[in-house]
């Protein structure tokens, strides 16, 4: 007599779960690289409409990547809205700081605007750090800190397990300074990760927007600023969101007036 295990019955609905698990995830890649491809083909035909529709049409199903917003961004510069372009490459630098491409293209999408705007002086330090910080995206440090982890770990069992003076001394040494090592990009992954969570920036997407002393219409002007001008959103009101420009300067301007980055 064959005695069949208590857990058989389970086994077969399971394996065909992951099974149909592991065959939709084949099948939406294979749509979003389908869609990507014909992105690609109608930007490279000059339909950069076309190309945006089919963009954003993956975004709107919760997909995020930098080369998506990238090329969102593309279209928009060649279609002369670089309001959004600046948008769009501002959103691919949040996913990819140190992508040199995406640098590129948004130095010479703000070229394009008509606000000149001189941002207040960082010190030094903090200026570094960003830069540091910038050059690989947050989960790069992340793997980063716990791979030198992991490795100061094992450096610290040979100091732990060896009776060869030599080896202990190697060991401790190695996985203090590996350690250190790790310490540091896991504090850059936390920073980049607090920074991208509590920036709150926003591009101008209106040709002229009159700033407001305070969240009411009638409020006196304190300055203008134009389309495509990048601003920090510092508090809001209702419909009203009070803004700060790269020179201190602070206002208050409706919603409908910016898209959120």
């Amino acid at each position: 007599m064959i005695i069949k295990p208590m857990f058989s019955k389970y086994l077969r609905p399971l394996i065909f779960l992951l099974c149909l698990i592991c065959f939709s995830s084949l099948s939406y890649a294979s749509e979003y690289e389908i869609v990507i491809t014909k992105g690609n083909t109608a930007y490279s035909s000059g339909q950069y409409k076309e190309a945006i529709n089919l963009y954003t049409s993956l975004i709107s199903k919760g997909l995020e990547s930098p080369e998506l917003y990238y090329n969102l961004g593309n279209s928009y510069f060649k279609l002369n809205d670089i309001p959004h372009a600046v948008l769009w490459y501002e959103r691919a630098k949040r996913l990819a700081p140190g992508n040199e491409d995406i640098n590129f293209n948004l130095n010479v999408a703000n070229s394009k605007i008509t606000d000149k705007i001189e941002p207040l002086p960082d010190f030094f330090m903090k200026r570094w750090l960003k830069a540091l910080s910038d050059s690989f995206p947050m989960d790069s440090w992340a793997i980063a800190g716990i791979a030198f982890l992991i490795t100061a770990l094992l450096f610290f069992t040979l100091y732990i397990s060896s009776r060869v003076l030599l080896l202990r001394k190697f060991g401790f040494w190695a996985g203090s300074s590996i350690l250190l090592l790790s310490l540091g990009c896991l504090l850059l992954a936390w920073g980049s990760y607090r920074s991208f969570q509590l920036d709150q920036s926003a591009i101008i997407t209106n040709p002229t927007v009159t700033v407001k002393s305070s969240p009411d219409e009638k409020s006196t002007d304190i300055f203008i600023i134009h389309e495509g001008s990048k601003v920090q959103l510092v508090d809001h009101i209702g419909n009203w969101y009070e803004i700060r420009i790269a020179n201190g300067s602070v206002g208050w301007v409706e919603q409908d007036n910016f898209e959120k980055i």
